[in-house]
Order: C-alpha cells, then structure tokens, then sequence
C-alpha cells in the first residue's frame, strides 16, 4: 500500500536518532532492518547503556478529531525489555517540518492489545496538535531523553532518577 503525501519514509527515524546523537548517544544502524531501526548507546558511571530503537511517526490528517488518547496502535517487529518506542508526534496542518513532540516509551508502557498487536498512548489530540497526558510528561523530549540514562529506567523507577538529577 503506498504512504501518504504526508509521511516521509525515513524523516522521523533520522530525525529521533539525530535527537538521540544531540543527546551524547551513540547511534548504530543495523546492516538490515530485522526488528529495530537503530540501536544506541551510552556510557553512564562507567557502565554503557545499550537501547534498541523502534520509531514511530505519528502523521495527522487536518480532519482528525480531539482524541483524549493519542499514540501508536499496530504491530511491532520486534520486542525488547530495555527497547525505546520513540514516537515522534507531527502537527496535522504542516508538512515537512520536525515533529512537534516526541515521546521516548519504555516497553512496560508498550501494552498488548487483546485482538494483537501492541498500543501505547501518551498523548492527546487537541486542535491539530499532540498534548502529553499527564502521567508521561516525563518521557517526552529532554526529559525522557534523560530519563533514559537511569539503569532502572526498563524496570519503572525512573521518576526518582529524574526528581534526584532535577529533571522533572
């Protein structure tokens, strides 16, 4: 099935490994996509964190309506405790430009959904735009960039990471 007019192919991916690069990570690509869109890595006290990557881009139609939840909805190619669904929310009236918003998800906030495949929705729509929802603030732009670097971060305790560092 061909993409629409409103999504590039590789724009989003570069642009959160570019976002991760920014950040001091290492970005590796894989010789073939099999599951991940890069893998990336960071040394933290010593020890190197290694998170796979999946992107999801997050592409508007100017009809869309307000939705109380908003974010990714389908399948996964691969699956990993420390991954990263990095979802990059653009705005539904511009084309071209860099996402508005982008959410860093931890897998446990990857939930599976019962007719298969996986959601995960840390955003609302509102007037054309992306809002983080209350509760996952913290994994949108540098805050969950950062967040990232806690080695508790797959396991959920994160946010006391993010309050000792003044993240949040």
């Amino acid at each position: 099935m061909p993409r629409p007019d409103t999504q590039r192919d590789y724009f989003a991916e570069l642009y959160v490994a570019a976002m991760f690069g920014d950040a001091g990570w290492s970005v590796y690509f894989p010789r073939r996509d099999v599951g991940f869109d890069f893998v990336v890595s960071k040394s933290i006290g010593g020890i190197v964190m290694l998170r796979p990557v999946q992107v999801k881009g997050l592409y508007p139609t100017a009809p869309k309506k307000n939705k109380s939840t908003y974010g990714y909805q389908g399948t996964l190619t691969a699956i990993h405790p420390e991954m990263v669904l990095a979802l990059p929310y653009f705005a539904a009236t511009e084309r071209g430009v860099a996402p508005e918003q982008i959410a860093y998800m931890p897998r446990r906030e990857v939930r599976p959904r019962s007719r298969g495949g996986f959601r995960c929705v840390p955003a609302s729509f509102v007037a054309g735009h992306a809002v983080p929802r209350g509760s996952f603030v913290g994994y949108f732009g540098s805050k969950g960039l950062r967040a990232l670097e806690s080695s508790s971060w797959a396991q959920g305790t994160e946010t006391k990471w993010l309050r000792k560092v003044g993240a949040t």
